[in-house]
């Protein structure tokens, strides 16, 4: 990491204690009020107006310790911090500034440190405990200043697959007990939003929120003692049997997460936030440069329909040799051999008898394609340090690990233990049926990916994945960083003439908007969710998705506003790509280009709707002209339509 220190005088500055604190962002818009005479209490403004009622941050142990109470403070100490943070595996920005005010009040056992930015501030207990200590519980106090709305990821309980729809409703409305998943998004109808997540998550249990009468309390799971023994036949869903008082058995002398409040002040502010990536730990790993995102070809969602072939199709060798051919013909750096592959879904030591191992993995290293195995979680949790050399014998690239559920301590620690496991021998790792991310792909970048979205998937046996849910996700969910939607389906339509089939799955909105989704969503893992037949009768559209990286060195939003539209520039390397997505009204916005390189013209290839993708959602137009930094482009979106854009430099 680069690292340039504008300002620390003394490293620290210590200042004269008194009852209450105040601490500013760098460009003065938001401002903390700390109080701490009987407990401590966090009052937030922004540009002046109150913004958050008070935050009440207090952890109590089982040994009788408590943070956040009626503690005589020590002494304070403050800094601004002005770094330049450089992305090991770039999603939004390779260089990210970390300016930030920092204040850290020093108590007997404990420092609460508080970071406040330009776009939202966080805090964190300090631990000085000795030894090992329990957690018996950590709570976090929301009320907000007014009646914000709110766009709730609500949980029915903490065994959760975190794969939310996002309720639109006045947070009053919210029934007391109701549990949210996290990020959680709260807005008003002046633009201004608010954010709440988690960064830094080690050793310690996923936060959720819970609605109280005047706002929202955390709520942790237990510590597991024991899981129930699974019947005969089953081999997921496990119940928890036994857990214990506390919800987490740690060292004394740690840190504890960042509790994260992104603030915006319009919608393109919410897209642009990066404090999750900033608030999370360094790089654990020493060597990196193995770690190749990209694309895949996946076979779970078309079902392995393959037609045009003389073999039948299915889970078997010359399935994937067929799905090689084609990663390999698009450039796509990987395939993925989904559930079934294996010998039984809890032996994923052995291949199924149709496919030989050996010869599939030969393939694929003659056609420069890699290879990504599904897994449970549990066998890769009991048997992960005979398991991963075998994947690495075999040539294998990665695993996507499925159906975690739980969010405990337990289960916190078994993400880092696979990821650390897994980079060992240099394995990518993609979490599925788990929680989101709260920053440990930045210490460990061989994670790929993680899944904690509804995405492409439930087209299978719904039809609630509409252009408005991409658009909302793109605004929540994707704020605590990458997600695998799985993009890419051939079958458009609109609602009145969707279909749910489970086997042949058609996807909601136009062709232009599908392909758009590989320039919105952050995945430098990608999916091509589709049965490469499907691909070769539509060429062109996968020859364009093909073109479109999954890392970017910079992100510009140009248009934004939450459920309705999204228009964003990156750029990856020398080339920009500009991808655009609307909800069921169709939008037009003229796009000032003076993001390019001055003085460079530009081959711009574009995607967009067709004249009749309101009536068929799969027409669109492929087009293409010369511009520079001094034009102006029109995108024009249909309902439920996109827009995607490549610019080269000539």
């Amino acid at each position: 990491m680069k690292i340039r220190l504008l300002f620390l005088a003394f490293l620290l500055m210590i200042f004269p204690l008194k009852a209450q604190e105040t601490v500013s962002s760098p460009n003065g818009h938001i401002k903390l009020e700390i109080e701490h005479e009987n407990s401590i209490q966090v009052k937030v403004w922004l540009n002046g107006k109150a913004l958050i009622e008070h935050v009440r941050p207090k952890m109590q142990f089982s040994n009788g310790h408590s943070f956040g109470g009626s503690e005589k403070l020590q002494e304070t100490a403050s800094a601004i911090i002005d770094e330049e943070i450089t992305a090991s595996l770039p999603v939004k920005s390779e260089i990210i500034q970390d300016h930030y005010s920092f204040l850290k009040m020093s108590f007997k056992d404990y420092d609460l440190e508080i970071r406040v930015y330009n776009n939202g501030w966080a805090y964190r207990f300090v631990s000085r405990l000795q030894g090992t200590v329990e957690v018996v519980d950590e709570q976090l106090d929301l009320k907000l200043a007014e009646d914000y709305t709110c766009y709730l990821p609500e949980e029915k309980s903490l065994i959760s697959h975190f794969e939310n729809y996002y309720e639109k409703v006045a947070t009053s409305a919210i029934k007391e007990g109701t549990i949210a998943g996290l990020p959680t998004l709260f807005t008003n109808e002046k633009g201004i939003s608010l954010s709440v997540s988690e960064s830094n998550l080690f050793d310690y249990p996923n936060l959720f929120l819970e609605k109280t009468e005047t706002g929202f309390q955390s709520k942790f799971p237990k510590y597991v003692l024991k899981t129930k023994e699974l019947k005969e036949g089953q081999d997921r869903l496990e119940a928890i049997e036994e857990t214990a008082a506390y919800i987490a058995r740690t060292s004394g002398e740690r840190t504890f997460p960042w509790r994260v409040f992104m603030i915006s002040e319009n919608d393109r502010e919410i897209i642009e936030n990066n404090l999750v990536y900033q608030l999370a730990s360094p790089l654990k790993l020493q060597d990196f440069s193995w770690v190749k995102p990209g694309k895949v070809a996946w076979d779970w969602w078309n079902a392995n329909n393959l037609y045009g072939v003389d073999f039948e199709s299915g889970i078997n060798t010359e399935t994937y040799k067929y799905h090689i051919d084609f990663a390999s013909e698009f450039g796509l750096e990987y395939i993925i051999l989904d559930e079934g592959w294996s010998k039984s879904t809890l032996n994923v030591m052995e291949p199924n008898d149709d496919i030989d191992m050996e010869e599939l993995s030969a393939y694929a290293k003659s056609k420069n394609v890699g290879i990504i195995l599904w897994s449970l979680w549990r066998p890769l949790d009991e048997n992960m340090e005979a398991l991963l050399p075998k994947y690495e014998e075999w040539g294998v690239k990665g695993v996507k690990v499925d159906f975690i559920q739980r969010a405990d301590q337990y289960v916190t620690n078994f993400y880092e233990r696979l990821a650390k496991s897994a980079a060992k021998h240099h394995l990518l790792v993609d979490y599925h049926g788990g929680m989101k991310p709260s920053g440990m792909q930045r210490a460990y970048p061989n994670i790929i990916n993680y899944e904690a979205v509804k995405g492409l998937e439930n087209d299978k046996w719904e039809d609630k994945i509409t252009p408005e849910h991409d658009l909302t996700i793109a605004f929540t969910r994707m704020t605590a960083g990458i997600l695998d939607y799985t993009p890419g389906g051939m079958d458009n339509a609109h609602q009145e003439n969707f279909a749910v089939r489970f086997d042949r799955p058609m996807t909601l909105g136009t062709r232009a908007h599908q392909i758009a989704l590989y320039n919105i969503f952050e995945a430098p893992l990608q999916m091509l969710a589709d049965t490469p037949s499907n691909y070769y009768q539509n060429r062109e559209s996968a020859e364009f998705i093909s073109k479109i990286p999954v890392i970017w060195q910079e992100t510009k939003v140009l248009e934004a506003k939450i459920d309705d539209y999204l228009v964003i520039a990156r750029r990856n390397h020398d080339s920009w790509y500009l991808g655009g997505i609307t909800d069921e009204d169709a939008r037009t916005f003229t796009i000032d280009l003076s993001f390019l390189k001055p003085g460079t013209t530009y081959q711009l290839e574009w995607m967009e709707d067709g004249k009749n993708s309101d009536k068929v959602a799969k027409d669109y137009a492929k087009r293409s002209k010369k511009v520079t930094s001094e034009d102006e482009i029109e995108i024009n979106m249909h309902k439920g339509g996109g827009w995607s854009g490549i610019f080269t430099e000539i």
